[in-house]
């Protein structure tokens, strides 16, 4: 694999610095804070979830139709995900992860007003752009400003805000949906949406800009100043008070910035692009097949869906957890293929249970369903996001989550396809492969890779 050249002596000295810290309030915040930007967005992908057949009944939209709300949702994500993960590392990654959730906000604030179905379509394509842009500058902040020993259990813990989002969404869905008249309790479940992603960026403004990208921006002064407050004891940094630079590193055209990673790092980008692809296509996958056929095919009534949704996200909170201790237990490459081959064979034994159209079946399997698809992305996000260098870092990650977001969004007007033309079990078929893609990728990771476990970010990126 080529390297990019190697880091100079205060780039070496701020990584060492960053590496050797213990966990501080600071690492708290910085987890915390971003973590919410998964949230949102399993906030945003399991409400449409439990308000289908809501939609579907108010508007008399067709199963394809509804099922084409989650296909733009990801087509959205996959074009913020690529062009403000360049956005990032040219313009750091801070500005970035609070310009996201002002757009989130704006646009799912709008997406509760619509009046119809076209116009709730676009609307949220325009929220999941802002959505999409979230992935790149959070996941490149975690790696880089979490001390090694800890960054595969903090980044995966910010990975597990998603499981929390499913949970809150299924709660708030129940809530609305029979408080209120169907017509109106979405709109307020959609809006809640955009309270939280305010308040989460009153929060992020505190939070430091990553050292490791003020230093390849040619800002080492700045650089050495936020690692100095982040050195403090307590972690009661002030980042407030510290002078900004101008940088003067030349910045890379968006297709030169493309053009490198390709060029430098192929196998790096094909690992994540292939992990990301896996399991986005597998989970998104499974959630719009869910309510689109599977629930119906055991009467379950749209009253009961967040019921539903919510006993099954006990799986993945369970599985996100699980991944997380083992990324810096077991370390990155065997947790990885573990989840992805175990997702690969849940996928099997949901579509037994659904054949057999048993509820206790099926409720049963979507638990461990989600505990294997749920463990699978949040150990691979961790894993692809740390192995680009800091300077390709972000556009690296929003690559591979743009590439994953195309078999996210083709997958559930595959999946209603099958079963209405072959059969229920070809569908969860195809679902397992997906799944069984991502362990066959890991292989020859696994074999040649480096591990990540413990590693110091500038060797593991390459640039070194």
């Amino acid at each position: 694999m080529a390297h990019s050249s190697a880091p100079s002596d205060s780039e070496a000295a701020v990584g060492q610095r960053l590496d050797r810290l213990l966990w501080t309030p600071l690492h708290t915040r910085v987890t915390l804070a971003l973590g919410v930007g998964w949230l949102l967005d399993a906030f945003e992908v399991n409400i449409i979830g439990s308000i289908l057949e809501v939609l579907q009944r108010l508007w008399k939209v067709t199963a394809v139709q509804a099922s084409a709300l989650i296909t733009v949702w990801l087509i959205g994500i996959m074009v913020g995900a690529f062009f403000f993960g360049y956005l990032a590392d040219r313009f750091g990654r801070r500005k970035l992860f609070i310009l996201t959730l002002l757009l989130y906000s704006t646009f799912t604030v709008i997406s509760a007003l619509s009046p119809g179905y076209y116009f709730f379509l676009c609307f949220r394509f325009l929220t999941a752009i802002g959505v999409g842009a979230e992935y790149s500058a959070i996941n490149a902040a975690i790696s880089e400003i979490i001390p090694a020993r800890f960054r595969g259990r903090a980044n995966a813990a910010v990975m597990n805000f998603w499981p929390l989002g499913a949970l809150a969404a299924a709660g708030v869905t129940f809530y609305f949906i029979n408080l209120l008249p169907p017509s109106v309790g979405w709109r307020f479940a959609f809006a809640l949406g955009a309270v939280v992603a305010l308040f989460t960026v009153w929060a992020r403004r505190v939070l430091p800009e990553s050292p490791r990208w003020l230093l390849r921006r040619g800002r080492a002064g700045e650089a050495l100043a936020v690692t100095r407050q982040i050195e403090v004891p307590g972690g009661q940094a002030d980042f407030r008070r510290i002078t900004k630079e101008k940088s003067v590193a030349p910045a890379r055209s968006f297709f030169r910035q493309v053009a490198l990673l390709f060029h430098n790092h192929p196998w790096r980008l094909a690992l994540g692009s292939l992990l990301d692809f896996s399991e986005a296509s597998g989970y998104y996958g499974i959630f719009a097949f869910l309510p689109l056929v599977v629930l119906p095919r055991i009467h379950v009534g749209e009253q009961r869906v967040p019921v539903f949704f919510i006993i099954g996200n006990v799986g993945a909170a369970v599985g996100g957890a699980v991944a997380a201790l083992s990324l810096d237990k077991a370390g990155r490459k065997l947790t990885v293929t573990f989840f992805y081959s175990l997702a690969a064979l849940s996928m099997i034994g949901m579509g037994v249970a659904t054949r057999h159209a048993s509820y206790a079946g099926v409720l049963w399997a979507f638990i461990v369903v989600n505990f294997c698809a749920t463990g699978s992305w949040v150990s691979a996000y961790p894993t692809f996001s740390e192995i680009f260098p800091t300077a390709l870092r972000s556009t690296g990650i929003g690559f591979s989550v743009a590439f994953g977001r195309i078999g996210a969004a083709i997958a559930p007007p595959l999946l209603v396809f099958l079963a209405g033309r072959v059969s229920v079990m070809a569908a969860f078929e195809v679902l397992a492969g997906f799944y069984a893609l991502g362990a066959i990728g890991m292989i020859p990771w696994c074999l040649r890779g480096p591990e990540g476990n413990g590693a110091a970010l500038e060797a593991l990126g390459g640039e070194s």
